[in-house]
């Protein structure tokens, strides 16, 4: 696999800022046009909505929640997806509240094909739109389910490490596929529970160059609901998607690039989907953290370090002896040499 040729931070990145009351109001500093807003109160008990371009600015889904996608004004919503940033209707409800004021917030922005997309025809079921960003290796896609084993077409042109999928219509937990559980685990983005064993949610079918296959689960196939996949493939020196074993101690994992985003979660047993980044934490080390399944404000006391080829703990959170755990980590620059051609583990 050949390194990226581009700035990570065109494709991904995070972004701070402190509330003001207004509404609405534009946040500009991304960078690009975001296709996907993962945004989060770190000040108070709040939820945690995506929105994304393909199911349209205004609906919202919730990674803290199991609730289907909503589109209601007392819960607030994104009303557009801008040149530099995004534009958000403040919510009355504390489900939707963007811009309380002097609040600490961030999102998480990531670049699809900067267009709601098109139909894709590869899988037996065609997406109602799918958009696609193969440079960076992430896709969205939106598809209604048929009840029976499927496949559905991602757009990538490289088989994804991690798929996560919502059921839009019904009140259903968030299905993950992680490379390093398998087609035949799954694992909720909503819940803490352990990987669990499943046939029926990825069809004990891995993902290929070209499509993605689910099976008759309710959480990613059920017949009549409409679901919202995002596909992320690995692309070297901007994206990692992996597994490590805790030590209990210091313990290194390597990833080849200097983290701008890691999400960590134990698959061994219970515990939560753990996310750290490096707006929140300029400096190691990195203390900060917001739990994706839980609408907890913002705690700190993590003593991770990013480095500039991976990330290391230095203690047992997230780390704890002979516990298995999965991650997803984005870029803030690859590791390169002294003439800046990246480098290789050593």
């Amino acid at each position: 696999m050949a390194y990226i040729t581009f700035q990570p931070s065109d494709h991904f990145n995070s972004l701070t800022y402190t509330g003001n009351g207004a509404s609405p109001r534009s946040i500009t500093g991304v960078g690009f046009r975001p296709d996907l807003v993962w945004t989060k109160d770190r000040s108070d008990s709040s939820t945690q909505p995506w929105h994304d371009v393909v199911r349209g600015a205004t609906y919202a889904i919730r990674s803290d929640s199991n609730v289907a996608s909503q589109n209601t004004p007392a819960y607030g919503y994104i009303n557009s997806f801008d040149s530099d940033g995004y534009t958000f209707q403040q919510g009355s409800s504390d489900i939707g509240r963007f811009n309380d004021n002097s609040n600490l917030y961030v999102s998480f922005n990531w670049k699809a094909a900067n267009a709601q997309g098109s139909s894709n025809t590869d899988g037996s079921i065609n997406t109602t739109y799918t958009s696609a960003n193969t440079t960076a290796g992430f896709s969205i896609s939106k598809y209604t389910g048929t009840g029976s084993n499927a496949t559905i077409g991602h757009g990538l042109g490289a088989a994804p490490k991690m798929i996560i999928i919502k059921n839009l219509t019904n009140t259903i937990n968030w299905h993950c596929y992680h490379k390093s559980l398998g087609a035949t685990k799954v694992i909720y983005l909503s819940l803490t529970n352990a990987a669990a064993t499943d046939s029926t949610s990825f069809n004990d079918t891995e993902p290929t160059t070209s499509v993605f296959s689910v099976g008759t689960d309710t959480g990613t196939n059920q017949s009549g609901s409409d679901f919202i996949a995002y596909c992320f493939a690995e692309k070297k020196g901007f994206s990692k998607f992996g597994s490590y074993t805790g030590t209990g101690a210091k313990n290194f994992v390597y990833t080849g690039f200097k983290p701008a985003f890691l999400m960590v979660k134990k698959f061994s047993g219970t515990d939560a989907w753990v996310m750290v980044d490096n707006k929140r934490d300029i400096d190691n080390p990195v203390s900060n953290y917001l739990l994706a399944n839980s609408s907890a404000a913002e705690a700190s006391g993590l003593t991770y370090d990013f480095l500039s080829n991976g990330f290391a703990f230095n203690d047992s959170s997230q780390n704890a002896s002979s516990d298995s755990y999965i991650y997803m980590a984005f870029a803030e620059h690859p590791l390169v040499s002294s003439n800046n051609i990246p480098a290789t583990a050593r």
